[in-house]
């Protein structure tokens, strides 16, 4: 394990590390690709996972050899969208690190390879929980974003925008897709990892710190305030 540094401000990843939202984008994509009698594959995923949309879709379509185009693609999935998003829950651990860090002031965002229409239903029932965040950035919909994950691009202009604009050095990032560890630690941030209990060890290697559940976070190892008993 890498060593540890205190840090002053914290970003998150949302998707699959806040939300359950990565098992109803493998739903809403296999709704989409099953009339074409394709599967997708977990393999297929973890090559999308926290890409920008259409580069996403541009992976699926190669993949699977599907007779769309990417905008096809993208009209097609958005409206799966709209039926599975609004059922997202937030995962283990998530709202008690949040809650806590939000009170303690620590500076809290999100930095999302998502896009806003997505990300407005998949946080349809959860605004009081969202209203803790400084700022939520959407690669896929921010002109400032120039390219998703595994490029640093997202994170360097999440901690930008924290008021105090911290150096990447004093972030801690919260992932659990493989590309996000990449950009991650090329936006020069520590990064805590939880993945899924299916990705291959060797692709979580990048992370300075490796957990099963959010659960199992220790906030003080960092420097932050640790949980009252």
């Amino acid at each position: 394990m890498a060593s540890l540094t205190p840090v002053t401000h914290v970003i998150f990843d949302m998707d699959g590390l806040l939300l359950d939202t990565e098992r109803l984008y493998t739903e809403s994509t296999q709704a989409l690709v099953t009339p074409y009698d394709k599967t997708y594959t977990w393999d297929i995923k973890v090559k999308c996972m926290g890409m920008k949309g259409h580069q996403s879709a541009q992976i699926i379509i190669d993949d699977l050899d599907l007779p769309l185009t990417v905008e096809q693609y993208l009209d097609q999935i958005a409206q799966h969208y709209t039926v599975f998003f609004p059922t997202a829950k937030l995962l283990p651990g998530a709202e008690r690190l949040v809650r806590h860090l939000h009170k303690h002031k620590v500076p809290i965002a999100i930095a999302s390879g998502g896009a806003k229409d997505s990300y407005d239903l998949k946080t349809t029932n959860h605004g009081e929980f969202i209203s803790m965040f400084k700022h939520v950035v959407l690669a896929s919909s921010d002109p400032e974003v120039k390219q998703g994950k595994p490029s640093p691009d997202v994170f360097l202009v999440c901690a930008g925008r924290f008021p105090d604009k911290p150096d990447p050095s004093k972030c801690l990032v919260f992932e659990d897709a493989p590309n996000g560890v990449e950009a991650s630690v090329a936006a020069g941030m520590q990064v805590v990892m939880v993945p899924d209990p299916r990705l291959k060890p060797e692709l979580t290697t990048g992370a300075t710190q490796v957990l099963a559940s959010l659960e199992d976070f220790k906030p003080e190892l960092f420097g932050l305030p640790p949980y009252e008993e």
